[in-house]
């Protein structure tokens, strides 16, 4: 987040290769926005950090420490007071696959009483799946999906 800091000390885990490691979003209330990944995805927190210029976090699966992807909010003072400045929306989304129908409409249900459900859960045509949506504390969607294909297609192409 601030760009006049001295260099970072090498860390001792490095990847080996190029990795994807992350998605970062704009929050205007970090908390909030923690509270709602959490409730509504697998991801956990696993870092959060403040320097003068606002707050950061690292949203990851636990599962998956072997190969991290995180996903990062920032929430900069600066920007705090403008409210919510959604970045993916109206289709522009992160995609979260679960491994049921149920999972899928159980996301719905508790993002309808929360009041976030933008996409109502239904069949879409191939690869799409089963797919619900809600939209985070800022706007931003998120698409939860079974069904989608993303495993086999990788496994198939990329053994």
């Amino acid at each position: 987040m601030n760009s006049d800091a001295s260099p970072s000390p090498t860390h001792r885990l490095l990847p080996t290769t190029a990795r994807w490691t992350h998605i970062a979003l704009p929050s205007t209330d970090i908390d909030a926005s923690i509270d709602w990944y959490q409730k509504y995805t697998p991801l956990r927190l696993l870092d959060k950090r403040e320097d003068k210029d606002g707050f950061g976090a690292w949203l990851g699966d636990p599962e998956l420490s072997d190969k991290p992807f995180v996903l990062v909010l920032v929430s900069f003072f600066r920007d705090q007071a403008k409210g919510p400045q959604p970045i993916m929306a109206p289709f522009a989304h992160i995609g979260i696959e679960l491994p049921s129908e149920e999972a899928v409409r159980q996301v719905a249900e508790i993002g309808r009483a929360d009041g976030c459900l933008v996409w109502e859960p239904q069949w879409m045509p191939d690869p799409i799946g089963y797919i619900c949506a809600c939209t985070d504390p800022d706007g931003n969607m998120i698409e939860f999906s079974y069904n989608q294909g993303v495993y086999e297609k990788a496994r198939e192409v990329w053994g």
